[in-house]
């Protein structure tokens, strides 16, 4: 009788849980369980947990900081895969910084500013890990990730791990390769300028006063819930079609930010996503544009 799933992962990953909440590891604070949470140390690890993943055809997917998914209240029945302490390195190296998949991006921010090089400021509020951040190409207040990339290292299960430049990461709004072939961010190389400390230091902090001023900071969400339709703006569209504060058990749309769907405390999977869908209705009927959701759902939210 051959291994089950969990016993072959035990074999190469430093944790196996089965039946593992997810509302720790996401920042919405919401949904149900995944069929099994497996942690990879190293590369080595890497690649045998996903070759087993990828030959038993389990469904699987790639967790960073849970910044940017919805997992619905039935759970996902695949495995979460997480990146763990091997992935963790930053260091910098002649004005570039080299950081692992793991890697909190405001981690890497604060390294780049400690050091004098800017660039990166613009992602020192951004809630994610440098994986999400290059999958997503993550922005804010002007800046991308395209900006800053160098070349990135990637595990693809069909072709090893590859070295890719900028231009080979097919970057584009909240895209990249990332998003058109399943592949795990091992470490990426980011190019930036020295500057001085002081201004890279005043421009973060004030970036960060913009954020606590603007933003609902003090609830759960996953950051702007929607992304940017072209010609316009999602949370000026949501709130011209006074939707502001609308809600569906404790979750809401902020009316600090109406680009932001929000936990107020106890809400499901179910609660966010109802909001989500009312306020994709609405915009459609009132301004004819179709918000395509930034946030990543995963599980089954068929509505009863």
């Amino acid at each position: 009788m051959g291994l089950s799933l969990p016993e072959k992962l035990n074999e190469c990953c430093s944790l196996v849980v089965e039946n593992a909440s997810l509302k720790e590891y996401t920042t919405f604070r919401a949904g149900g369980n995944a069929g099994i949470l497996a942690v990879v140390d190293d590369e080595e690890a890497l690649i045998k947990a996903v070759d087993i993943l990828e030959e038993t055809g389990t469904d699987w997917f790639l967790l960073g900081n849970g910044s940017n998914i919805l997992v619905s209240d039935a759970g996902y029945k695949g495995v979460m895969l997480k990146l763990g302490t091997g992935f963790e390195e930053i260091r910098t190296e002649n004005g570039n910084i080299i950081a692992g998949g793991a890697v909190m991006l405001s981690k890497v921010a604060g390294t780049a500013a400690n050091e004098g090089l800017t660039g990166l400021e613009f992602a020192s509020g951004i809630p994610g890990t440098v994986g999400g951040a290059i999958t997503m190409n993550a922005g804010a207040y002007g800046g991308e990730m395209i900006d800053v990339v160098k070349e990135a290292r990637i595990y693809f299960p069909e072709k090893g791990i590859k070295t890719l430049k900028t231009e080979e990461l097919h970057f584009g709004y909240r895209h990249s390769i990332l998003k058109e072939e399943r592949g795990v961010l091992i470490s990426v190389v980011l190019s930036l300028q020295f500057g001085i400390k002081k201004d890279i230091i005043d421009k973060v902090n004030e970036l960060s006063r913009l954020r606590r001023e603007k933003q609902p900071l003090q609830y759960a969400s996953a950051g702007s819930t929607f992304k940017r339709p072209e010609g316009a703006y999602a949370g000026k569209l949501i709130m011209e079609a006074g939707l502001a504060g609308y809600s569906c058990g404790e979750a809401c749309v902020s009316e600090k930010h109406c680009g932001f769907v929000i936990n107020k405390g106890k809400a499901t999977a179910t609660d966010i996503y109802k909001v989500i869908r009312a306020v994709q209705e609405k915009v459609k009927e009132s301004s004819g544009y179709e918000l395509e959701p930034e946030v990543i759902l995963l599980g089954d939210f068929s509505e009863e």
